[in-house]
């Protein structure tokens, strides 16, 4: 008598067949680890947007997406600008920010969308018709995430359902948020960029704080410094706020030739560098305001982009010994040139070497102690002389 057929598989009375258990096994964990990885994918794409548009302060993380995505291309991309024709350099180097906008949307939307579909391919025995691969699920997420629904493929169960209808809301959601944070960058931008354009009638262009100071004695206006000082101050504080909070402001570029809002800072700062340390007579006040605030800038800024803070003067002696002549020409009282050579090399020292990093990352036009300083498109006189 041949024994129960169950028994043949080791197994007990009313018992299923071991080798069906260890199937089910490992079915069971296909689809658990395709649930863990799908999430995960929707995990960071999420975060990731909710750190770049909502978030108002700088969010550690060297491996976010964003990071990941804009240290990568801007390398790449700067590569080649720095190659092209130099009359259309700054062309192909403004065109970077725009581009890289529109691209971390379509990275989102490619995250949200294959991430979903890993999900939903875990949970394919749910939708009708079944799905006979993984790119069918992605089909499926695609529509749903762009609130498509052609209806030739829905989800049937429960869970399924509950995932289409949470990818549609972070499909729109996304879509909300990056048109809200284009908003606020190209207000940003344009507050940013009005102020150097205004700097470009007293410092010239490239600017320099040299011309600045040469500029307020030629005009006549002794209240020319102390204005441009406090309304940079301001300007330094909502340059720092926002380029903080959306990163991505930085490799905006300026749309005027010979014009970079780092080259701007960094002449303002000299300019009221010279008045605390080798201009007598002057108001110190404003000066010594904008120095702290700018210097504020260019240290947060620098710790952010991870540039280095050597503690250079940037500026040879020879070179300061010239301004030290031209500001005597001018009309101004300079201090005695050792003496204010020393306290002009301290202080800017503080600055000088983060700056000229950033110049040099973001390959902003050469002016006078920023950047390339072997070509200087303009001389010294009057703006586009």
């Amino acid at each position: 008598m041949q024994p129960p057929a169950q028994h043949r598989f080791g197994g007990r009375p009313g018992s299923r067949p071991r080798t069906h258990t260890a199937i089910e096994v490992i079915v069971f964990g296909e689809r658990a680890l395709l649930l863990v990885a799908g999430l995960l994918l929707v995990a960071a794409a999420v975060y990731d947007v909710l750190v770049s548009v909502i978030v108002p302060r700088p969010v550690p993380g060297r491996y976010r997406v964003t990071n990941l995505l804009v240290r990568l291309t801007w390398r790449f991309w700067r590569g080649i600008g720095l190659r092209v024709d130099p009359r259309k350099r700054e062309a192909m180097l403004g065109g970077y920010a725009p581009v890289m906008i529109i691209g971390l949307l379509v990275v989102w939307v490619v995250l949200l969308t294959v991430g979903y579909g890993i999900v939903l391919w875990a949970l394919r025995e749910q939708i009708q018709p079944q799905p006979r691969g993984l790119g069918s699920a992605i089909y499926l997420s695609g529509i749903s995430l762009l609130t498509i629904g052609y209806g030739d493929i829905v989800p049937a169960g429960p869970a399924a359902r509950l995932v289409v209808v949470a990818e549609a809301g972070t499909g729109l959601g996304t879509v909300a948020l990056v048109i809200s944070m284009l908003f606020s960058l190209f207000a940003n931008f344009q507050r940013r960029e009005s102020r150097v354009i205004t700097l470009d009638a007293t410092a010239g262009a490239p600017p320099s704080g040299v011309i600045l100071l040469e500029r307020a004695r030629e005009l006549e206006m002794p209240e020319l410094l102390d204005r441009t000082f406090e309304e940079w101050r301001l300007w330094s504080a909502e340059v720092l706020e926002s380029h903080l909070a959306y990163p991505m402001l930085s490799y905006f570029r300026s749309s005027h030739d010979n014009e970079s809002w780092i080259s701007a800072l960094g002449a303002v700062l000299d300019a009221a560098t010279l008045v605390l340390t080798t201009i007598e007579g002057e108001r110190p006040g404003p000066a010594k305001l904008i120095y702290k605030v700018g210097c504020h800038l260019v240290e947060d800024l620098s710790h952010f982009f991870g540039f280095p803070h050597d503690h250079v003067t940037g500026v040879e002696r020879f070179e300061f010994d010239e301004v030290h002549r031209r500001l005597a020409a001018a009309g101004y009282r300079p201090r005695p040139a050792d003496a204010a050579w020393k306290d002009f090399a301290r202080a800017r020292a503080e600055y000088a070497a983060p700056l000229n990093e950033m110049a040099r990352y973001w390959a902003i036009p050469p002016a006078q102690w920023i950047g390339d300083r072997s070509y200087l498109p303009h001389s010294a006189g009057w703006p586009h002389d």
